[in-house]
């Protein structure tokens, strides 16, 4: 109920107890959803666009490996493990690398690298802004690089060239850095769904790695933009998994399933080696007394030398991944194949050239899945282990230790090869993987280069306790409103002596408890006005309120886009409720907080805690100082 104490001639101090009427109204505020509409059909646009462009792709690194191995016009797929260039063709990547140092130079330096780290970078610190001039560079580059012999896979690029081009069509257009972030991250995934034919990997990829959040403004967009990219997958490229296994996998038995969780314990140890090397490779480049310009093409001649002695270990390699989940690969060819394969990459990637990293993993994986997996049937050949499976395993595994998007991994390995029976496998090999490397390594392969920037990235997705909080749990009773019909003069003089009462601002209401609007405390106290003006004249700004339903990160929305730190809480036909504060919403955290302790009391926890509270504390601060 309320309850009003008015004095002729004094401010109205209200008693502000929510009633049952305004607690069962809908929100005053409700989302956008028509909004939602356009961003989804922009992403939809945006997906489409990149399922043509990735064909476009691997025409274009189609076109390049048969010019350079070949001597060939031609878009037909080929491999240039069969070439008969004999040493030549330790020179052929170096002319690669070449070129693309020339186009990071004169185009652009963002060319350089795997993709998903820059884009995640520029989510992170730039409001997802990337150079409409990506769109095209990026993938032009990307099919030099790898169609003259870079060891490097098309999915990469992809993910990157739509990152840039949902970027761009956010900046195209009217749109908050918010939406452009979902654009992006929509983009992005759309390639990487277009080029493998696996959407819902696509999306948790755009939730582990680039939207960090979970949404329905983000998932829905992401979501349709992953559908659309699969489309274009099986239009424009193929109906079937993109690594056919012929013969269905069975369901393991635990025997087996412990076996594959210590392949995914011994991968998830690799996965470590091999982020660090990367980056080891990349300092030792950084060395160089020479300009970047010419790294990639100092990679390039490693690229060449390798594959003068292993042919398999240039270009894409899709077709490795087949052979060696088919389990007919010869144990020695796997053996070289991988050492070969990783050594490449690493020089490759290492040089800044472009190029990408999910396909290598992916082969690594593979292989040294095989590998274990033919240790253990030979060792326990009752354990019903699989070379097939354990191929898979070992393939996932790696993706999972090395990026940590662990949910992506385990989906993406069913996806691409439709083997619905492997999932167990798959869940106790990556969670192994995972639980090592993130015990053993800080950041990851894809978070690595950009936390050496001084760039953090979120490791957790918890929800948001402002977004849990309605306005109604939290406002308190006995909060100061102004009476319009008061003046200006006694008003001062009362808040001279009721000093507890003094705030930035001040809401204003009739006789009727009808909210009119709010007053800065420097305007009220300006010596401008004449001190028997009514205090209602002093209202010059739109009058800003909110629903007891809203949520608390509503009102910090609203408290910075209008530079207040208190808000009115009104019901439908704008009668007076309650004012809610900054500080409500600092004790509002702090309970969040305190109950959360009691429930799980650790160090760590405690830790946690304190890093939540403060950052709350320094974004209501930030409010509270551009209200004044």
């Amino acid at each position: 109920m309320e309850k009003n104490i008015s004095n002729e001639g004094v401010p109205i101090s209200v008693s502000l107890a929510p009633t049952l009427e305004a607690e069962n109204m809908r929100p005053q505020i409700a989302p956008d959803k028509k909004r939602l509409l356009f961003i989804s059909a922009l992403a939809v646009l945006v997906a489409v666009c990149i399922s043509f462009i990735a064909k476009l792709l691997v025409y274009l690194i189609d076109l390049v490996t048969n010019i350079s191995f070949y001597g060939t016009l031609s878009v037909e797929p080929t491999s240039p493990a069969h070439h008969a260039l004999g040493w030549f063709v330790i020179v052929v990547p170096a002319i690669g690398g070449v070129i693309i140092g020339l186009m990071a130079l004169y185009g652009s330096k963002a060319i350089r690298g795997h993709g998903i780290p820059e884009a995640m970078e520029q989510v992170l610190t730039n409001q997802s802004r990337i150079k409409p001039s990506i769109t095209y560079l990026k993938p032009i580059s990307s099919a030099i690089s790898i169609g003259t012999g870079g060891p490097f896979g098309a999915e990469g690029p992809i993910i990157a060239t739509g990152g840039a081009l949902g970027s761009t069509f956010g900046q195209l257009l009217n749109i908050t850095h918010i939406e452009r972030k979902i654009l992006l991250a929509a983009g992005a995934t759309a390639g990487m769904s277009a080029i493998f034919g696996s959407p819902i990997a696509a999306i948790f990829l755009a939730i582990e790695l680039l939207l960090f959040e979970f949404s329905p403004r983000s998932i829905i967009p992401v979501a349709l933009a992953c559908i659309t990219g699969a489309a274009g997958h099986y239009f424009l490229f193929e109906e079937g998994p993109v690594f056919p296994i012929a013969n269905l996998i069975a369901v393991p038995s635990n025997t087996a399933l412990l076996a594959y969780s210590v392949i995914g314990i011994v991968v998830g140890l690799l996965s470590v080696v091999v982020t660090k090397l990367v980056y080891l490779t990349e300092d030792a480049f950084e060395k160089l007394p020479i300009h970047w310009m010419w790294w990639p093409a100092i990679g390039g001649l490693g690229v060449g030398l390798i594959g003068y002695f292993a042919p398999r270990t240039l270009g894409v390699g899709y077709e490795n991944i087949t052979d060696i989940l088919s389990g007919n690969m010869p144990l020695q060819i796997v053996l070289t194949l991988c050492v070969f394969k990783f050594l490449s990459w690493v020089i490759a990637l290492g040089s800044g050239t472009s190029g990408g990293t999910l396909a290598p993993l992916l082969t690594i994986g593979a292989a040294t899945g095989a590998l274990l997996g033919s240790v253990i049937i030979y060792l326990f050949p009752g354990a019903g282990v699989t070379l097939t499976l354990a191929a898979l395993v070992g393939m996932s595994a790696m993706f999972a230790g090395a990026s940590r998007a662990l949910i992506t991994s385990i989906i993406f390995a069913i996806e691409t090869t439709a083997q619905s029976n492997a999932l167990l496998p798959l869940l106790a090999s990556c969670t192994a993987s995972y639980f090592v490397s993130f015990f053993l390594m800080e950041n990851t392969i894809m978070t690595e280069k950009i936390a050496r920037r001084g760039v953090k990235t979120p490791h957790s997705y918890e929800p948001d306790i402002l977004e849990k909080v309605a306005i109604g749990q939290v406002i308190e009773e006995n909060r100061l409103v102004l009476s319009a019909e008061n003046r200006i003069g006694e008003v001062r003089e009362w808040l001279e002596k009721e000093q507890d009462y003094n705030s930035n601002f001040f809401v204003i209401v009739d006789q009727e408890q009808t909210f009119k609007g709010i007053i800065s405390s420097s305007n009220l106290f300006s010596n401008h006005h004449n001190p028997d003006t009514l205090i209602g004249s002093l209202i010059k700004r739109n009058p800003v309120s909110i629903s007891i339903t809203n949520s608390l990160r509503t009102a910090v929305e609203m408290m910075a886009k209008e530079n207040v730190d208190v808000l009115p809480v009104v019901s439908q036909d704008k009668h007076m409720i309650g004012v809610l504060t900054y500080k409500d919403i600092i004790a509002a955290y702090k309970k969040s907080i305190d109950e959360h302790e009691k429930q799980t009391p650790n160090l760590s926890l405690k830790k946690y805690s304190l890093r939540i509270l403060q950052q709350g504390q320094k974004l209501i601060t930030t409010v509270k100082r551009n209200g004044k």
